[in-house]
């Protein structure tokens, strides 16, 4: 995993971790790097310090690890299990979730937590009117 400081054309800093620098530059091109404050798809890395995990490791050793309450784990395995907790704890409305997220916004429909799919478009429409949306985070293997 790598974890990129990144800016948007509006000027807004966030960071993002992305499986390697590969996958960052692919999702970049089909525009689903986005900037959390604005929307905005026009972003680039920006200057960041390097971290060292450690030193080289051997063919077949776990990858890069974060600290997370005082305990390692591996980044790939924090994203699992978060990815499978999300799925667990919500409905999957698929490609309606945009119709559905905003229903539920407006009241139209029961207050519930869901996922599902939404073009970039889709998801920009949905902050602007003030729906919470949060992506979940892609892993490898969704991204080959």
């Amino acid at each position: 995993m790598i974890k990129y400081a990144l800016g948007c054309a509006e000027g807004h800093a966030f960071e993002s971790w992305f499986p390697d620098s590969a996958a960052y530059e692919k999702q970049r091109k089909r525009g689903l790097v986005a900037c959390p404050e604005c929307g905005s798809t026009e972003v680039d890395k920006a200057i960041m310090a390097p971290a060292v995990v450690g030193g080289e490791r051997a063919a077949g050793e776990p990858g890069p690890e974060i600290v997370v309450d005082g305990r390692r784990r591996q980044a790939r395995e924090l994203l699992t299990r978060m990815r499978r907790e999300i799925e667990a704890n919500t409905d999957d409305v698929g490609s309606k979730f945009p119709q559905v997220a905003r229903a539920i916004h407006l009241g139209e429909e029961p207050e519930r937590a869901i996922r599902g799919r939404a073009s970039l478009e889709e998801a920009r429409s949905l902050v602007e009117d003030g729906v919470g949306v949060f992506p979940l985070p892609m892993l490898e293997d969704e991204l080959n």
